[in-house]
Formats: C-alpha cells, structure tokens, sequence
C-alpha cells in the first residue's frame, strides 16, 4: 500500500504529465482518474488544483537552483576549459526544463493576472540561481581570453539560460536525434554561424534589411477598422495577454472597452471570432517580415540577420500578441512533433536558407540531423521579448550578431 508520501509524489508526477501534454485546463477529476484514485483521496493531499501547481512549481525552482549549486562548485574545483563548463551548465538546465515542463511553461515570462497571489509569486520569480552561475562562468571566461570582449555578459548568460529552457517549451526534445538539441543550440551561440567575421556596417547596408525596415515601418500604419473595432481589438489584446484567452470572458473586456455587452457582440458574435481577427493580423504583418527578408538576391547569411531583426522588432511591437500565444501554449501545449508546428513555413524558410549557406561556404551550424539544426536555428532568430525590453531593439540586435553570426567565444576570424 502506498505511504501518504509516494502517494503525494504519484499525483504530483501525474499531474505534471498531464499539465505539460494537456495543459491547465486539466481538472483534478482528470487527475485523480490517471493516478486510479477517487477525487476524494486527491483531496487529501491537495486542497485544489492551485495547490498541485504551486508544488510542483517549488520543486522546479528547486531542482533549478539545485543546477547552479553544482554548476558552482564545479567552477571552484574543475580545470576544465569555460567553454566546456558552459555546455555542461546548458546541458543540465535543458534537461531541468523538459523534466518539470509543465511548471516551467506557467512560468515563461510575465504569468497570467489571474493565478492566486502565491502561485503568481512563485510564478513570477526569475530564474536568478542559473543567470548567477552562467554568469559567474562566463565573467572567468572574459578573463581567461576565451569569451570575446565587448559582449554584455549579463545579456549572454539571460539569452543562454533561456535558450536552454526553452528547449523543454516546444517539440524539439521529443523529436529524433533530441539528446543533441542543448549542444547544437549552445554551439550556434557560443561559435556562431558564419566562419568569417561579417562587419555591422555591411550588414545594415543589406537588401534584406532594407526591405525589413520597410516592412516594420507599415506596421505604424492603421487598419481598415472603424474606431469601434480597432478598440474593441485593442482592448482585447491586452485582456487576453494579461488573463490568459482562457479566462478572458467577453464581459471582461466589454468593461475593459467601457462598452456594454452587447456591443462588443454587435461587432464579433463570439470571443473565438475576436482572437482570430486579432492573430491573423498578427500573423501576416509577422509572415510579411520574412518574406521581405527572404525575397531578396542578399546572401543566406544576410537573410538571416534580417530575420533576427525582424523578431525583435516582432518581439518589441506585439507583446499582447505574445503573450496571447505563450497563454494557449500553457492551455494546449505540443505533445507530438507534429503539433504545434504552427511556423511551419518558417522552418522550411529556414532549412533553405542553411541549405543555401552550407553549399557555398558562408554558413555552418555543427552536429544533428538537418531538422534539429533548423530547429536550433529558429530558437536563435526568434529574440527572448524579455531581452528586447530590457536592452532595447539595437542591444539587442548588436548581442544576436555577437553570438547567431560571430560567436561568443574568442577564436581567430576572417574580417570582411
């Protein structure tokens, strides 16, 4: 017979497992029939669903900050190159993420405002044991020569930390050839792509930027709505981005909008109808960005840096679009490497592009297959937002071309 213990630790790993390929909409019914018990028993352990979550948030938290301690200590007593110390870190974050996805999922960026104050907390709590330790090794690494100079170290380690947990976000770690997804990501960043060192001015003179920059420039532009519906869309933006699409009810933004009810219906009959007018849009002016940037005669390596330019800006305009995407994610997140590939296009976009590069010589991403290198090499062009806000659109951009195109760690380049 199972103790109170392994009991509780049944229904937290079920749980966990149901969360991460069901999402949150999962009720504790749902839960209680997986782990064979009556939702009687489940509440003996935990009160309400809230309750299972905060747990299993905790014990993430934990095994995160259990990561930096070792990553520490390994720093203190290890000979080993910096390098070599930063994959190993990246390494145990990336499987520290797709081990508790479920909880790390609530807690990408800003949560939804409507958990409960603790669980919003726990939630909104950055991952500063892990910033700390990359950190730490990173700054031995400036000094010993091995990480090249003029790089905001504080900006690398968010953007390596992150770029190791959102492996556990998507598909990736599920499809084949997996294991080898946290060093091929780590080996775009810390070596880049491209063997020779393409200069800031060549690359503000590109084709693919220009056309880029055309691009962003329409997005100032208004729509053809009248005031009512562009506001209603407003409003319903940032409804869905700080509640969540799920508990957002269209009497919510009705008050938000300072309009009845049944207006808001007058213009869209129902919430579905409102998101989809709201991500098309969104979509398109995204889809826009990358054709411009693609259809040009610039170079593979040029096309990409257009691409990291356009996200940020993506990243930088559509926070309430972001966050609207981030919130379905938790409600219905990818189980199978055939879901939530909704940038499909994208990712071909991307494999031609390397195909390209890879032919004449100007590109090379090292290790995995051809799908897992395009995969990595997605993640690195779409800019964590939490990085755009906080070192601007330009730092930004200048730290993408530091680590995707040039490389963090210091070796010997041909300029250009």
């Amino acid at each position: 017979m199972s103790t109170d213990g392994s009991r509780r630790t049944e229904i937290l790993e079920t749980a966990a497992s149901i969360f991460a390929s069901a999402g949150f909409r999962a009720s504790l019914q749902e839960i209680a029939d997986a782990c064979g018990i009556l939702p009687g028993s489940l509440y003996h352990h935990f009160g309400s669903k809230e309750a299972i979550i905060i747990e299993l948030v905790r014990r993430y938290r934990d095994d995160l900050d259990r990561v930096a301690d070792e990553a520490l200590r390994d720093l203190q007593q290890s000979s080993k190159p910096v390098e070599e110390r930063v994959i190993e870190l990246g390494r145990a974050i990336a499987a520290c993420g797709v081990r508790h996805r479920a909880a790390l999922l609530l807690t990408l960026y800003e949560p939804p405002s409507v958990l409960g104050d603790e669980l919003a907390r726990l939630a909104s709590q950055a991952p500063t044991a892990i910033e700390g330790a990359m950190l730490e090794l990173l700054r031995k690494g400036r000094a010993s020569g091995a990480i090249r100079s003029g790089i905001d170290l504080t900006l690398l380690s968010d953007r390596l930390c992150q770029s190791m947990l959102h492996v556990g976000v998507g598909v990736s770690h599920m499809a084949p050839g997996a294991a080898q997804v946290p060093v091929v990501r780590l080996r775009i960043l810390l070596d880049g792509i491209s063997p020779r060192t393409p200069s800031n001015a060549a690359l503000d003179r590109s084709h693919s930027i220009q056309a880029v920059e055309k691009v962003i420039a329409t997005w100032d532009e208004s729509e053809d709505d009248d005031g009512r519906t562009a506001h209603l869309r407003a409003v319903a933006r940032q409804e869905f981005g700080r509640r969540g699409y799920e508990t957002t009810t269209m009497r919510d933004i009705a008050a938000a909008a300072g309009l009845s009810t049944g207006t808001v219906y007058r213009s869209f009959s129902s919430k579905d109808e409102l998101l989809v007018s709201i991500m098309r849009s969104y979509t398109e002016k995204v889809k826009m960005a990358w054709e411009a940037a693609v259809g040009t005669a610039s170079t593979a390596l040029e096309k990409i840096d257009a691409l990291m330019w356009a996200n940020i800006h993506v990243m930088d305009r559509f926070t309430d679009e972001f966050r609207i995407q981030l919130a379905w994610l938790r409600q219905s997140p990818p189980s199978a490497p055939n879901l939530g590939m909704s940038f499909a296009w994208h990712l071909r976009q991307i494999k031609a592009l390397l195909a390209e590069g890879e032919n004449s010589g100007e590109l090379h991403v090292e290790g995995g297959t051809v799908e897992i290198r395009a995969r990595c090499m997605q993640e690195a062009i779409v800019f964590p937002p939490s990085i755009v806000s906080a070192a601007g659109t330009r730092s930004a951009h200048a730290l993408a071309r530091d680590t995707v195109l040039r490389g963090a760690v210091a070796r010997q380049r041909t300029k250009r």
